[in-house]
């Protein structure tokens, strides 16, 4: 009998990704609907995950919206206004000293009931593997720990 991940709201992402934040990093999915993974990643003290509209179906050629839901240990969600970030689009596969092909600006953007989050428009040149890496650092000095989260992304034409 095959192994079927736990089906969770997004609402319920914030209670799940601070359980998370306790343990030890690295890539975990979540299903938030049966067909659709998010990938959770954990850097430090912060946790995040990549929605991508329209969704999480990212086409070649067109504009994507890109959205970065980011907490804290304990769930404590981080605004585009408490973090110095910035996010690099990576074509796969990737070598060392690659440059990104992409480094679209962030701007604070509401979604799914949250305001402020970190987002971006993304045209993926080509259908393919593409890596986005969100970095961070808190406006706040203290507030939490400088982050890099790593995602993986499969484009459509």
């Amino acid at each position: 009998m095959r192994h079927r991940p736990p089906i969770i709201r997004k609402t319920s992402f914030l209670a799940l990704l601070s359980g998370l934040m306790l343990s030890a990093g690295g890539v975990i999915s979540v299903a938030t609907r049966p067909s659709i993974a998010h990938q959770v990643q954990v850097s430090g003290d912060v946790g995040g995950t990549v929605h991508i509209e329209p969704r999480d179906n990212p086409r070649a050629g067109t504009a994507n919206s890109v959205w970065f839901a980011l907490a804290r240990r304990g769930g404590q969600t981080i605004p585009l206004s408490a973090c110095n970030c910035q996010l690099a689009v990576y074509a796969q596969p990737r070598r060392q000293g690659d440059a990104p092909i992409l480094s679209p600006a962030l701007q604070a953007v509401s979604a799914e009931g949250r305001e402020g989050v970190p987002g971006a428009t993304v045209t993926f040149p080509r259908a393919g593997a593409y890596e986005l890496v969100l970095r961070g650092r808190p406006v706040t000095s203290g507030a939490f720990t400088p982050f890099e989260l790593r995602f993986l992304v499969t484009v459509t034409r």
